[in-house]
């Protein structure tokens, strides 16, 4: 009886260890999708900012045609990529998607690199609100990564 008390005990005690450790597993599995999808949260704000930068330049800076084109073009293959929590898991996948990302990056870069030719564009206070929005949505990004790292 005291054998039959004892496995019971044991099996009892290596069930709940292993259940508390499949909560742990869950919980931070949960943390680091929640983590991924404020990266993408992130990602979507700066695409969302393009469009209003792209007219906004536009108005000073029209001849410069292949700056707008490219930034356009960037956002357009970022917007149409259909991102999910679930993108990390695939390597294809994920390597298009950061490659949308760093077009995107470098073609904003050129476009903010233009601006500093046009004096009216950097004096306008619409052009001034939107480089400042979108410099806080990129300090945004860099944090959402970090923590993402940090989680995983």
């Amino acid at each position: 009886m005291k054998k039959w008390i004892l496995r019971v005990s044991a099996l009892l005690l290596v069930m709940s260890l292993s259940s508390c450790g499949y909560n742990t597993f869950q919980s931070l599995d949960e943390e680091a999708k929640a983590s991924w999808a404020e990266v993408l949260n992130q990602y979507q704000r700066r695409a969302d900012l393009v469009p209003n930068l792209v007219n906004t330049v536009k108005g000073y800076a029209a001849h410069e045609e292949k700056v707008l084109t490219d930034v356009a073009s960037a956002r357009s293959k970022v917007g149409s990529m259909q991102v999910t929590p679930e993108l990390i898991n695939d390597p294809e996948a994920f390597a298009k998607f950061q490659a949308a990302q760093g077009q995107l990056t470098s073609a904003l870069s050129r476009l903010l690199a233009v601006s500093e030719n046009y004096p009216n564009l950097k004096a306008d206070q619409g052009f001034r609100d939107l480089q400042a929005q979108l410099e806080g949505t990129e300090n945004r990004i860099t944090v959402a990564r970090n923590r993402y790292i940090e989680t995983i």
